[in-house]
């Protein structure tokens, strides 16, 4: 791999890094598994890793933004994982802010007369 290249994957794993967060957030209107998060985010085309997605659940459980529930019902119990409260609160204000960003960097890179010709698009 060339250095130019492994720049890039460094740089694109950093920019998905905070998107993950909004993804999870927005799949926990109803009570979902770890594993089924994982397999939800890769049909809507994001790739996550359990050993990530995990460390993150407990830290977002950790910040109150998430309520979990052990179902034990099943021969392999559960830890069912659902906004909470402030969560959806943080989760709204995340999708505002979001979308304030996607408008400025879309003036930056998506048009205008200053980058046309620099083969950014």
């Amino acid at each position: 791999m060339t250095d130019i290249q492994a720049t890039i994957n460094s740089l694109i794993q950093e920019l998905r890094r905070g998107t993950i967060i909004i993804g999870v957030l927005s799949q926990l209107s109803e009570p979902q598994y770890g594993y089924s998060l994982v397999t939800i985010l890769e049909e809507k085309g994001i790739s996550v890793d359990p050993g990530t997605l995990y460390p993150l659940l407990r830290r977002l459980e950790k910040q109150e933004l998430l309520e979990s529930k052990w179902d034990t019902n099943e021969a392999r119990p559960r830890k069912y994982y659902l906004l909470s409260e402030q969560g959806k609160l943080v989760y709204e204000q995340l999708c505002v802010e979001w979308r304030t960003m996607m408008v400025s960097m879309d003036s930056l890179i998506g048009g205008g007369s200053h980058n046309e010709g620099d083969g950014v698009r």
